[in-house]
Parts: C-alpha cells; sequence; structure tokens
C-alpha cells in the first residue's frame, strides 16, 4: 500500500459519475460532487451515510449541525476532526443523492459502494475502529451483525464492539436533528455509549500521536 495508489483511487472516486452517465437506476438529479476523505494514517473510519445539501455545496463532509453534534459525541473539535491523519471518512454514498417528495435526503445511491467502498477500505489496513452510522453503514459493515432495528443494534452496541476484530466497530445513529427524539427517549445513549466512545477515541488518537505518527 503507498500514499500514492490511494491518492489515485481518490481522484478517481472525486472525478466518478456513474450515477448520471452509467446508472441503470433513475439518474442523479444534479451534477455528481462526491465527498471524501481517505488516509494512510488514520486509525478511525467515518462510515457515514450520504452528503447532505449543505456538505454537497461546500464539499466538506459533516459541515452542518449534523457534524456539530457528531463531533461533540466524538469529543474533539473541527480541527482534530478535519485532519486526514485522525479521521478517514467514507460514507456509504459519496454523492448527495437528492430529496424525497417530503425534503428528506433520499438513501445513498446504490452505485458507490460496490464500486468503490471494498478498494478504497482496502488501502487503509490501518483502520483500527469503524463508527459505523445509520442503517446503511451498518448492513455493510457488521453484516448479519445487525440486529432487525437501528435501535436494536446501537442498543447492542457494546456487544458488537467486543465480538468484531479488526477492525472494532461501534454502532450510531445518525446525528441529525430528525434524531433527537430518540436520543432523549434513549438516556442511556448519553450515559454509557458516548463516555466509552469518547474514550475510544481519545486512546486511539493518543496512541497515533505517540507512534510519531502525523
Amino acid at each position: 500500500m503507498t500514499i500514492a495508489e490511494l491518492d489515485r483511487l481518490t481522484e478517481q472516486i472525486r472525478a466518478c459519475r456513474i450515477c448520471v452517465d452509467g446508472s441503470r437506476a433513475r439518474p442523479l438529479p444534479h451534477e455528481p460532487r462526491p465527498v471524501v476523505v481517505a488516509s494512510v494514517t488514520a486509525r478511525i473510519l467515518i462510515a457515514g451515510q450520504a452528503p447532505g445539501t449543505k456538505v454537497h455545496a461546500s464539499g466538506i463532509p459533516f459541515d452542518d449541525a449534523s457534524g456539530d453534534r457528531l463531533r461533540d459525541w466524538l469529543g474533539v473539535g473541527r480541527e482534530e476532526f478535519y485532519d486526514p491523519a485522525n479521521f478517514a471518512i467514507v460514507p456509504m454514498g459519496f454523492c448527495f443523492p437528492g430529496q424525497d417528495a417530503k425534503g428528506g435526503d433520499l438513501p445513498p445511491r446504490r452505485e458507490c459502494a460496490p464500486r468503490w467502498r471494498k478498494p478504497l477500505i482496502d488501502l487503509m489496513p490501518q483502520i483500527e475502529l469503524v463508527l459505523a452510522i445509520g442503517l446503511h453503514a451498518q448492513a455493510w459493515h457488521m453484516g448479519a451483525a445487525r440486529a432487525a432495528t437501528l435501535g436494536q443494534t446501537v442498543m447492542n452496541w457494546r456487544a458488537v464492539h467486543d465480538a468484531s476484530s479488526a477492525p472494532r466497530v461501534i454502532p450510531l445513529p445518525h446525528p441529525s436533528w430528525r434524531n433527537t427524539g430518540w436520543l432523549k427517549k434513549n438516556p442511556w445513549f448519553e450515559t454509557d455509549l458516548l463516555p466509552f466512545l469518547k474514550s475510544e477515541i481519545r486512546h486511539r488518537l493518543s496512541r497515533q500521536r505517540g507512534n510519531g505518527i502525523a
């Protein structure tokens, strides 16, 4: 694995137009703008869903209120979060998928993951911890270990983490405001899961710096 290989693949992803030019489904209704952060040093992989409208406009992952909440969950600031030495950010769909009739974001495009995800993650063997955000990321990274609902999957977070090998996996809900009600109904998320999550993040970042990786 080399930096050049990862850079080449990342450039190919950012130039991808498969959801417009090569899709068998309904083409993406706007110009694609793939958003991804790859890294040869980061020990933590954030596996999200797909960019939203604000991220599509800026090209910066989690550059919205959901990102503010996610950074609070992780116990990191923007500078740490956007340092590719610390975090790789690889959503299930690289482009904003558009919105449904009610104004909600559509699911990640199905073309992205089969084409790009495995070769990209294969070039990042140093990843030790995956944060699987939402149903689609949990299905990809957890397989049969995923429960029937997202709530049950997240509730089983400790068993999922302990049962996973390399890399470890922690399932999370999406940090969207739409999940505020779920968070209020499940106080264990804040009292039990988040302290463990922040400890894991700090541990990985500290080990990385201690080994002289920049």
